[in-house]
């Protein structure tokens, strides 16, 4: 009895010295303290500075090659007028699921109409080992935006998969 009143005397002097060192740094619960705002240091960075450069930082970009197949078939193919140009968007769908990194590539490397036509193939990369799926889920859009100026000489688009063409006249 007496080593179990002894531990129980300790112990609640123990407890009531910390409300007599609460602002110390004896306090475990004072360590850390309360949290404050603080401003956030900002990290200046040269915009005059390229992101990569480099002996061969130009032939890594000539060398990154886009390794995407035609769709299957074009479903859609809208041109939106917007101030100062146009965007089209052109809905494919693939012959499997798992289509991605979609865009529409251009027949030519300028970009330039041949006769009045600009055109476009709607090309994906294909994951293997997929499932068919049905159509709706194996449908995606892509969109390329282009100026007043590049639609100037344009009188047709079009945009080509393996089995088909969609075109949108003016």
């Amino acid at each position: 009895m007496r080593i179990s009143l002894t531990v129980l005397l300790v112990a609640s002097m123990g407890l009531g010295a910390c409300g007599v060192v609460r602002n110390s740094a004896l306090n475990p619960i004072n360590w850390f303290g309360r949290s404050t705002s603080v401003p956030v240091e900002e990290v200046s960075t040269n915009p005059l500075i390229p992101a990569e450069s480099g002996l061969f930082a130009s032939r890594r970009k000539a060398n990154a090659l886009y390794i995407g197949e035609p769709f299957d078939e074009i479903v859609d193919l809208t041109v939106e007028r917007i101030p100062g140009g146009a965007i089209i968007r052109a809905t494919g769908r693939a012959a499997r699921q798992g289509t991605y990194s979609v865009q529409l590539t251009p027949e030519n490397e300028d970009e330039a109409p041949v006769n009045g036509v600009l055109t476009y193939r709607l090309e994906g990369v294909a994951r293997t080992n997929t499932a068919v799926g049905t159509p709706p889920t194996r449908e995606v859009t892509a969109a390329r935006k282009l100026t007043s100026q590049e639609l100037r000489s344009v009188r047709t688009i079009r945009v080509e998969g393996q089995r088909n063409a969609r075109v949108a006249r003016r």
